[in-house]
């Protein structure tokens, strides 16, 4: 099983015109996701190699069925595009856009709050639930289907740990890279909710960074609520406090938010903690085996 994401997934490409939209919603449908429209106002009637172009989220969702969107727009319009998706009754939209002010990610968040869609990102790869659909980014080739799940706040090292998962042939039952911005749709908590729910998905990976406390709110929870086996790591050991590593989110502050007290937090929460990203898949390989 997976989560999210599955064969029947029908997505719509927002921004499918652009070099990147066309380029990623190609590729997904490669991967053998069903990719039934995209969006560009003012370019409906239009198509990509087949692909039907609509000028509205509604026409897209009427016409073609589509159930969930990939948001691939310039960053001023990108929250925009996210409530015209959740607007339309869109059940699963995922932004890709790096770049979104957090002033409109605050507005996207009140928006959400009277629609029941799932957002994942922005700022992030996407998700995948291998050998049944992908949404996103992601290099399809590297997973495998298997038991699995992996939740991460880095895209690169999302990736590094599903290529040895694949190696150890665990697989992967979904992967969500729920990106690294201080304000996004979907947290850890949310992730692993579902994955409770998710009966063959036998352990996960999570993949933190410094910065907020999202980490140590999910390892509360994990210890309170999930009673499989979780792998932890924490990116941005050696990060100098008061500088901002890579994502938006990931900058240490007032002594809050640093890697030896995520560490410490998932650790408490009975998480196996590895101190190189190296160590996920055996990790994993060895907690599953106990």
């Amino acid at each position: 099983m997976a989560i999210w994401v599955n064969q029947d997934t029908r997505l719509l490409v927002q921004g499918i015109t652009g070099t990147e939209g066309k380029f990623h919603a190609l590729g997904c449908r490669e991967y053998g996701t069903q990719v039934v429209a995209g969006v560009t106002p003012g370019k409906g009637g239009q198509s990509v190699e087949g692909i039907p172009v609509f000028d509205s989220v509604e026409e897209a969702r009427e016409q073609a069925g589509a159930n969930a969107s990939v948001i691939f727009v310039p960053p001023p319009f990108a929250a925009d595009a996210i409530m015209e998706a959740a607007g339309a009754g869109i059940e699963l939209v995922v932004c890709i856009t790096e770049g979104v002010p957090v002033r409109d990610m605050l507005a996207v968040k009140d928006f959400l709050r009277d629609h029941p869609t799932c957002l994942i990102g922005p700022n992030c790869p996407g998700v995948i639930s291998p050998g049944l659909a992908k949404i996103g980014i992601m290099p399809g080739h590297i997973h495998l289907e298997g038991k699995v799940g992996v939740i991460s706040r880095s895209g690169t090292l999302t990736y590094e740990a599903v290529w040895q998962l694949t190696n150890l042939k665990l697989g992967q039952s979904t992967c969500v890279g729920i990106g690294g911005d201080p304000l996004n749709g979907t947290s850890f908590i949310d992730a692993l909710r579902a994955f409770k729910d998710d009966p063959e998905t036998e352990g996960v990976v999570l993949i933190g960074e410094i910065g907020g406390s999202a980490e140590e709110e999910a390892g509360a929870w994990v210890a309170e609520n999930f009673d499989r086996p979780v792998v932890g790591f924490i990116a941005g050991q050696t990060a100098p406090p008061g500088r901002r590593m890579g994502h938006a989110g990931a900058i240490v502050s007032g002594g809050k938010g640093t890697a030896a007290e995520k560490m410490a937090a998932l650790r408490d929460a009975g998480i196996t903690v590895v101190e190189s990203p190296a160590e996920i898949g055996r990790a994993m390989q060895k907690a599953l085996a106990r």
